[in-house]
């Protein structure tokens, strides 16, 4: 066999191994027959709109339309409730995401750096919790973020590019499933216009401003696409007000925000380490490729704006920091593993280095199957409900638990399919001493009445039964409190809370 050749079978080896090693590190989600966490709540929208409703107008979710269309056109396909096929299709979109990883290892430095960026992403993107294997929005926009990427580093002969429309659009695209993918685009536009870009490639700065304004245009294309969608449907007030305007940061989780970001700091480590030791002052990892080192240190300090933003630091809000990590840490991986460079240290070297990624799948894995085990059963109300009604019946779930209405097969009787409209419910957790009841969207109990007016619940589901423990007694909510005394009945209780029927 003869020597190209023999790399050949090499390589295509090494990605059948790492798309192998992934699927196995998704066997939790994949054999899993619940949602997983978010996918509760985009799923109950997306079967709204499946059944004729409308996202913000039926449905109240505060995430970007294309999320939940999305969603909706999985179960299309594949039908409603069936997590396995959403599943799948989350391993498909990793694997997507970690081709176009691959594509600028490649273009930037050979197919060793991208292979292992690949194989970076498709380790810690589910780092450590049980949550980060969910299809979420930040899976979601990694992909659109990471090929709009491809494009623009990619080497052509045309100073105009026009393929920077396309990778504009991707971006636009990331923005409508997750509103922190559009800072994404800042240091992209800013690596068009560096002089080392310019340098690099001979462009002069005119070419430099055509190609942002090709960038821009293509992101503003396609959230004007989405918005003529929007207005044709009558939601583009809605639309503009859940996923823009109703996102104040009431409450900063400071300590929370420690916590998860020492867990993952401790977790993704060799990811931290190698992108510190490519990017060191006198690294010549990077030579000729200033600019393009310069952009994904801005993607990565973007990326960690957009997990802080919310200032709630939930754990998957750090997968967006997975891209420009396994990027920047391959380049310093790939040449200590070929033995280009010498390890600085006895923990970098390459046999250390090996089983310290072994020992991460083995611990990711652990945590995963333990996470997930517990909540393979539907819950007690949803299958009381799925029981007890009709096809027919609506349901209100009062509380933060929309995955009854996927459990009892059942259309929400309300728009608030949570109810933090109705309640102030700070997302973070609970903040002492603060009555969120002062921060109840104006006008959400009225709106709340003229749904149960249109379509009466015919079960209500009290998720907070004890007034002693609960952080939104029904009592303290008079409308609702007279609704269940004067025309509703208890009939079971459940592991989440009251079932009431109506008389």
């Amino acid at each position: 066999m003869d020597a190209p050749t023999h790399r050949s079978w090499k390589f295509c080896l090494a990605v059948f191994g790492i798309i192998l090693l992934t699927v196995a590190i998704r066997v939790p989600s994949l054999l899993h027959p619940q949602p997983i966490d978010s996918e509760a709540m985009y799923s109950v929208v997306a079967n709204e709109i499946l059944d004729g409703g409308r996202p913000y107008a039926d449905a109240v979710e505060r995430k970007p339309p294309l999320l939940f269309w999305t969603y909706a056109a999985i179960f299309e396909v594949a039908g409603k409730f069936n997590w396995k096929a959403l599943h799948f299709v989350a391993l498909l979109w990793t694997l997507c995401a970690m081709a176009g990883l691959y594509v600028i290892g490649r273009e930037l430095f050979d197919r060793n750096t991208g292979l292992i960026a690949a194989l970076f992403y498709g380790v810690f993107q589910p780092f450590w919790s049980w949550k980060n294997l969910a299809f979420d929005a930040e899976m979601l926009m990694n992909l659109p973020i990471i090929w709009a990427w491809a494009i623009a580093f990619r080497r052509g002969s045309s100073r105009l590019r026009p393929e920077l429309f396309a990778a504009g659009a991707l971006l636009g695209v990331a923005f409508l499933l997750k509103q922190p993918a559009a800072i994404a685009a800042v240091p992209l536009g800013i690596y068009l216009l560096l002089p080392s870009y310019r340098a690099s490639r001979g462009f002069t700065p005119t070419n430099s401003i055509i190609q942002a304004a090709m960038l821009t245009t293509g992101f503003f294309a396609a959230l004007g696409l989405v918005t003529i969608v929007l207005w044709k449907q009558g939601i583009l007030h809605d639309a503009f007000y859940w996923t823009i305007a109703d996102h104040d940061v009431p409450h900063v989780f400071w300590q929370k925000g420690i916590v998860n970001t020492l867990i993952f700091i401790g977790t993704c480590l060799p990811l931290l380490i190698g992108t510190t030791m490519a990017c060191r002052e006198k690294s010549e990892i990077w030579n000729g490729k200033m600019a393009e080192r310069t952009a994904l240190l801005g993607l990565l300090a973007a990326s960690a704006m957009g997990a802080a933003a919310g200032a709630r630091f939930y754990p998957h809000y750090y997968v967006q920091l997975i891209p420009p990590f396994a990027l920047l840490a391959a380049s310093y991986y790939a040449r200590l593993w070929s033995r280009t460079i010498p390890p600085p240290h006895w923990l970098l070297r390459p046999r250390v280095t090996y089983a310290w990624l072994v020992l991460t799948v083995i611990a990711f894995s652990i945590k995963h199957w333990t996470g997930l085990a517990p909540r393979r059963v539907p819950s007690e109300a949803g299958q009381y409900l799925f029981t007890h009604s009709a096809q027919s019946d609506r349901i209100f779930v009062w509380g933060q638990t929309p995955e009854i209405y996927l459990d009892a097969h059942r259309r929400p009787a309300c728009r608030y399919i949570t109810t933090f409209p109705l309640t102030g419910y700070v997302f973070g957790g609970p903040i002492p001493g603060f009555d969120t009841r002062s921060r109840i969207l104006f006008g959400a109990w009225t709106t709340l009445e003229q749904d149960f007016a249109r379509h009466p619940p015919t079960y209500i589901v009290d998720v907070q039964p004890d007034p002693r423990s609960a952080q939104y007694p029904v009592k303290n909510f008079p409308i609702l409190a007279k609704l269940l005394a004067e025309r509703y009945q208890p009939v079971a209780h459940t592991a989440e809370g009251v079932i009431y029927r109506m008389r």
